[in-house]
């Protein structure tokens, strides 16, 4: 099955993290990226930019509506995602609890309804 493990924790500020700080947290999820390449579970994976960054989308009102900015304001965002292929729920909970962002934030383990897959829909998601 299909599941997408989401990085939620909280931004920090321009300058808050020390080049130390940012060199290990990259090491650290290179590490966790190979581990899951290793054993053959990486679909794909993102590194999202910072959510100042981002731009909302919306036609709720009829028209097109763009907005500078996150959708809302959290003290957590997401930061990125890991989409792996497992067989269970219980494989994405032990790979989410490896997953270095746990050590200072929440890893969201969800499960695909449905996946594209070379342009045909799949239902459930099943490996294979």
């Amino acid at each position: 099955m299909r599941y997408t493990l989401l990085l939620h924790y909280g931004e920090p500020a321009e300058g808050e993290l020390s080049a130390e700080t940012i060199a290990a947290g990259q090491a650290a999820f290179n590490a966790y990226g190979k581990a899951l390449a290793s054993a053959g579970v990486l679909v794909g994976a993102e590194v999202l930019e910072p959510t100042k960054e981002s731009t909302t989308v919306t036609l709720r009102t009829g028209s097109l509506q763009v907005q500078d900015g996150p959708f809302a304001e959290t003290k957590e965002a997401l930061a990125g995602i890991f989409v792996i292929e497992v067989p269970d729920r219980d494989a994405a909970i032990g790979w989410a609890e490896k997953c270095p962002a746990a050590q200072w934030g929440v890893v969201e383990v969800r499960g695909a309804a449905t996946s594209l897959r070379d342009g045909v829909w799949t239902a459930g998601c099943t490996a294979g």
